[in-house]
């Protein structure tokens, strides 16, 4: 057992003489010692020893040091974490509790213990056959597993976009997308909308079960304690120019987290990890909004950090702090998607979660992804009005003409996307409480919905309204900036980032994300001497301009 420091622990501790694994912690003390000693067999006495620890806190404890101490023992003895990472820093019981359930949680995420041995079987031109298993999960369709095609053919895959590749395993969020379902950790989203607040979706996320009464306040306190952030990071925003969108500025911020947070970098210690995994999710609506008012539940915080003013208080109407608490749940996680993706790959090289985080951000700003719902809007302001939908309607079904309809489809739902018709709905709810009884935009959404769906061309081709194409209107009537929706949505997503990432640091297979291509440049060629290549001059080049060393007018922008 590693030598314990003595003396370590807060005064009544101290006082005592308490000891553990055998070390006194006071050995000047007269009082009786008491030991609490790590178990023998931790798998099998992991509880009875958390159990033993909880009761010593309960007696007297005050800052849960010596606790920490030895059941970081029990810890580093299960997981196989090294004893000198876990206790450089102390949290209280609860917390090492929360660390085990943490890590616990992506320990589940593994294939059925018993494998089909079902087999496909791949025939090259050249009579080659390759065997490669077919693995099943818990839901969804079958996966070949391709691992060993390269060492068993000498062939890759080609597959742009991953449209038929699972590029890893994952317990976290399950799609549908011909039924058109959508689940967290086995829950229906339409349920957990309905049921559940954000905070217990983001404890869903992070340790795979819904939180009960104690677990969730423990949750939000730890939440509510990092919202603020560092004095110095504030004046990173002074640098950005006024006019700069808010997600260069998100972009920038995140990825300086990793500045002011040393005590959060180190991706194999799983007390870094949960630091980093509490700070960005709490941190994220600062970052977004630069105030806090940490009384107010998450969706109440980030709504009076838009909109609250220092001489009045903002009141916070229910019905739109219901409609965005939605909205913050429904675009909580979706799968294996671009940024989520983008988590995982930069991940894999072992990079620090504050930049892994922020390479996430950079790849949901593209309209094709987090903008989504911020081109619906510019769509809506294109079409202007009613009787101008079939003009657009059939724009859309010429494939010569570029225009395409946003917010129509998605490519993974080949049915209506679950998350639209709650959207719809809260949509409603939002326009119905601010007396908005003639919304122009909403009008033209309802009826280039309806237009869409009685349409043979979209019907044939299954183009459902997506997520996208009511949260815009949502938002807008909410008076949140159209510049603000990605930024939102990264507020939102963090959480499933974060337990993705987490998900994938812990996989013990893990290996660095590096995807082959099909090259089609220039062969194998020669080096010439620079006075003997041809072809490569620039255009309007004259020879005495080249003899003598000048510029031509047409380059002279280089001077």
């Amino acid at each position: 057992m590693p030598a314990l420091p003595l003396g370590y622990g807060c005064t009544p501790c101290v006082a005592r003489g308490d000891q553990i694994g055998g070390v006194r912690t006071n050995p000047g003390s007269a009082a009786p010692a008491r030991v609490v000693a790590p178990p023998k067999n931790p798998s099998a006495d992991m509880v009875d020893f958390r159990a033993a620890l909880q009761k010593w806190a309960v007696a007297g404890c005050c800052c849960f040091s010596s606790c920490h101490l030895g059941y970081s023992l029990a810890v580093a003895s299960v997981f196989g974490v090294p004893f000198a990472g876990l206790v450089m820093a102390a949290p209280p019981v609860v917390d090492v509790l929360l660390v085990e359930k943490f890590i616990r949680c992506d320990a589940t995420t593994r294939l059925p213990e018993k494998p089909t041995h079902e087999v496909a079987r791949l025939t090259l031109p050249d009579g080659t056959t390759a065997e490669l298993p077919i693995l099943r999960g818990t839901d969804g369709p079958p996966v070949i597993d391709i691992r060993s095609l390269y060492s068993q053919t000498g062939y890759f895959t080609h597959d742009p976009g991953f449209t038929s590749t699972a590029s890893c395993l994952s317990s976290i969020t399950f799609i549908d997308g011909p039924a058109g379902h959508l689940r967290y950790r086995g829950y229906d989203i339409a349920e957990l909308a309905g049921k559940c607040d954000f905070m217990d979706v983001t404890y869903l996320l992070l340790y795979g079960d819904l939180p009960d009464a104690p677990a969730k306040k423990h949750h939000v306190n730890l939440i509510t304690r990092h919202t603020m952030v560092h004095e110095k990071l504030i004046h990173f925003y002074h640098g950005f120019k006024s006019d700069a969108h808010p997600m260069a500025i998100v972009v920038g911020v995140v990825g300086a987290l990793s500045a002011f947070y040393h005590d959060s970098l180190d991706v194999h210690n799983p007390y870094h990890r949960f630091s980093a995994a509490y700070r960005l999710i709490a941190k994220m609506p600062t970052i977004a909004a630069m105030a806090y008012k940490c009384r107010l539940s998450y969706a109440e915080n980030f709504l009076n950090m838009m909109f609250s003013v220092p001489s009045e208080a903002y009141e916070l109407n229910p019905v739109l702090t219901k409609a965005f608490e939605t909205w913050l749940i429904l675009h909580a996680d979706h799968e294996q998607n671009a940024s989520t993706s983008t988590v995982r790959i930069a991940g894999s090289s072992l990079a620090n979660p504050y930049a892994c985080i922020a390479s996430a951000v950079t790849a949901l700003w593209g309209p094709a992804h987090g903008g989504a719902n911020e081109a619906v809007l510019e769509m809506l302001d294109e079409i202007g009005t009613v009787d101008r939908i079939p003009m657009f309607i059939a724009r859309a079904k010429d494939k010569a003409n570029n225009f395409r309809l946003m917010g129509f489809g998605h490519r993974v739902y080949q049915n209506y996307d679950p998350r639209a018709k709650l959207m719809q709905e809260m949509c409603h709810a939002v326009l119905r409480e601010l007396n908005i009884t003639s919304d122009p935009f909403l009008e033209l959404a309802l009826q280039l919905e309806k237009t869409a769906l009685n349409d043979e061309y979209f019907i044939k081709r299954k183009l459902f309204p997506n997520v996208d194409f009511y949260s815009g209107v949502m938002l807008r009537a909410m008076g949140i900036p159209r510049s603000m929706f990605t930024v939102l949505f990264a507020v939102a997503r963090t959480v499933g980032w974060i337990s993705n990432w987490k998900e994938m640091i812990a996989d013990p297979h893990l290996k660095i994300g590096r995807p082959r291509q099909l090259y089609v440049g220039a062969a194998l060629r020669e080096v010439l001497p620079v006075v003997s290549r041809r072809g490569s001059a620039l255009p309007g080049d004259a020879a005495d301009d080249s003899a003598s060393g000048t510029l031509s007018k047409q380059h002279s922008f280089l001077k």
